[in-house]
């Protein structure tokens, strides 16, 4: 029997649209041998929807339109059985219930890769494909990631976070950063990624700008030191916090300081399909001598497990080509197009990387079902509430 996989993109999210565009690369590369791929639409207000034309990406030029043909549903667990359940539910309809066994979530930002989606699916008690809410969670917060990796040795720059309380003082923000990190900085959104919000400020005009922008999508804000000459390395790592393989690496090339979300999706756009992160002008394998290739694949893996990732993960790093020193810029749980081409290279095709990152899934499962997470006691029948006061004793 085939195991039932919801394969779930979208999502309320500023990078909605790359997840349509890497879900539905997902669901044309699954082994449909193997698996029967059900394909999930989270629309951006994480409505969950189902139907014929769901994994089709030409109809998604007409959402609308999409919509009014599919039937929404939501996920239920009864009987210790997950399953999506039409809503509203319709007396005399022919929709019925789907069981499914896992979930894969193929989605980026905010609300949906930051632990939020994951977490739900754990309430549900339906295994999920890729790293826990967790290590979700602590991927996408940029301050926080490198906090943990300095305690694993793992070279990061120094960064300052700033929250909306400093931006309400825009001058003493601005006065503070030019006195720790003068020029040139880059601004971050704490907690966002394919460079949305994200720009480098070699003026204190420009910096302004930079910090309205980041605001724009975030409640906080990263900020350090902006490498001048800098060269642009990711890796992919695949396993999970136990054991885990590296890809090839690339050096993806761009048209500004930093790579754009312009240069990841817009760019390459024309005539490129539905590529997504497949289309961007990058050189594979990135020119670097063995060594130099064999220190970013081994800090790319020790990275991933300091973390606790699970899945497929990329991660992007920063040569200062003046010093010569290599830095973990950040980390992607669920990169575009899951970085399926940094695979290829080295021989995983694209269907056997989805199959190994589900098996690694269903590994995460086995485990967590053997550990004890509740326990019987009589403290219930022992509680009192001390009268009419309501002061409990226990």
């Amino acid at each position: 029997m085939k195991t039932k996989v919801a394969l779930m993109f979208g999502g309320k999210s500023v990078e909605h649209e790359v997840s349509v565009i890497s879900g539905i690369q997902a669901y044309l590369s699954m082994d449909t041998e193997k698996y029967d791929v059900i394909p999930v639409y989270l629309t951006k207000k994480n409505e969950m929807y189902v139907g014929e034309k769901i994994g089709q990406i030409e109809s998604y030029k007409n959402i609308d339109e999409l919509l009014k043909n599919s039937q929404r549903v939501i996920m239920m667990n009864e009987n210790d059985k997950v399953s999506l359940v039409p809503h509203p539910p319709k007396m005399f309809g022919k929709a019925k219930p789907m069981d499914i066994d896992i979930v894969f979530p193929v989605v980026h930002g905010t609300n949906v890769e930051d632990g939020a989606l994951q977490g739900y699916f754990k309430t549900l008690g339906i295994p999920f494909v890729g790293c826990d809410v967790t290590a979700s969670a602590v991927g996408m917060d940029k301050f926080i990631m490198k906090t943990i990796l300095k305690e694993y040795d793992v070279p990061v720059l120094d960064a300052s976070i700033y929250v909306l309380a400093d931006y309400a003082d825009m001058e003493g923000l601005m006065d503070r950063i030019e006195k720790k990190f003068g020029y040139p900085v880059i601004i971050k959104p704490v907690n966002l990624g394919s460079s949305v919000g994200i720009s480098v400020a070699k003026t204190r005009v420009e910096l302004a700008n930079s910090i309205d922008d980041a605001f724009r999508y975030s409640t906080k804000i990263l900020v350090e030191h902006a490498i001048s000459s800098l060269r642009e390395i990711n890796c992919a790592v695949l396993g999970d916090e136990n054991e885990a393989i590296a890809s090839e690496c690339e050096e993806p090339l761009h048209t500004k300081d930093i790579l754009s979300y312009e240069d990841k999706y817009v760019s390459n756009a024309k005539g490129s399909g539905s590529k997504g992160m497949a289309s961007v002008a990058r050189k594979i394998p990135a020119d670097l001598s063995p060594e130099q290739r064999e220190e970013v694949r081994e800090l790319a893996v020790r990275s991933f497990k300091a973390l606790g990732c699970n899945g497929v993960a990329r991660i992007d790093f920063m040569i200062d080509e003046e010093s010569g020193k290599l830095y973990f810029n950040e980390i992607n749980t669920i990169p575009g197009s899951l970085a399926f081409y940094l695979w290829e290279p080295i021989g995983i095709p694209y269907k056997e990387l989805l199959d190994r990152m589900i098996q690694l899934a269903f590994k995460r499962q086995r485990t967590e079902t053997a550990l004890t997470f509740t326990f019987d006691t009589n403290i219930l029948n022992s509680a009192s509430f001390g009268g009419s006061k309501g002061g409990a004793k226990l």
